[in-house]
């Protein structure tokens, strides 16, 4: 994939290309530049901006804290780099792969990338349409919540049954539960998270026969 395809996927045409040819490369590339700095660089930028994001929300600090973890999570990282294209960017060694930390890694690295060449407000334009915010709203343990009640009263726990209703542009999974006979479903970009979200469905609809 060129350059400029990948600043059409970013949505940020870079003042200076070189910025985005090193955060895409690799170690393994065998380059004099690669992307481990810029990397270690994203990584502190975009907790920065999350946390800018979600800090004036009606929560606690360790909710907020466990909000921002699951939002740069590899977990999460890796559909929104692949959504964009960037895991086909990748310039790397033919031998290298299998190397699955790369592909939510240089989500970050673009991120110092873009900072370096167009400030925080730019960082901050392109984290901001990117992630996905509304998926923070499935780290409260809903699952675990429901496995407890149902054991309480002796019931088996409901099998998470995953759809893959996504593109390759977007990662997108509905997950169906069935709760005392009655099936709930959460849908989001990450299996764990649709899980989640089923099962918050599933407690609120319990939390109104109490």
């Amino acid at each position: 994939m060129s350059l400029e395809e990948t600043e059409k996927n970013l949505g940020y045409a870079f003042k200076d290309k070189r910025l985005l040819e090193r955060a895409l490369t690799l170690p393994s590339a065998g380059k004099a530049e690669n992307n481990q700095t810029l990397e270690f660089f994203g990584d502190a930028i975009l907790e920065f901006l999350v946390s800018e994001k979600i800090y004036d929300e009606n929560s606690d600090e360790g909710s907020l804290t466990e909000k921002r973890k699951a939002l740069v999570s590899d977990s999460a990282l890796t559909p929104v780099s692949r959504r964009l294209g960037l895991d086909k960017a990748l310039i790397r060694s033919p031998y290298d792969s299998n190397n699955k930390k790369a592909v939510p890694s240089v989500y970050e690295a673009v991120v110092a990338a873009i900072y370096l060449d167009g400030g925080i407000d730019a960082a901050r334009k392109f984290v901001f349409s990117t992630l996905d915010f509304s998926s923070a709203e499935a780290t409260e343990n809903y699952k675990g919540a429901l496995q407890e009640f149902l054991q309480s009263r002796g019931e088996r726990c409901p099998d998470y049954v995953c759809k893959d209703v996504g593109t390759k542009q977007k990662a997108d999974y509905i997950v169906t539960i069935t709760v005392l006979g009655k099936t709930f479903s959460g849908e989001a970009g990450i299996k764990k998270q649709a899980e989640m979200l089923a099962a918050k469905s599933a407690m609120e609809y319990i939390k109104t026969l109490k």
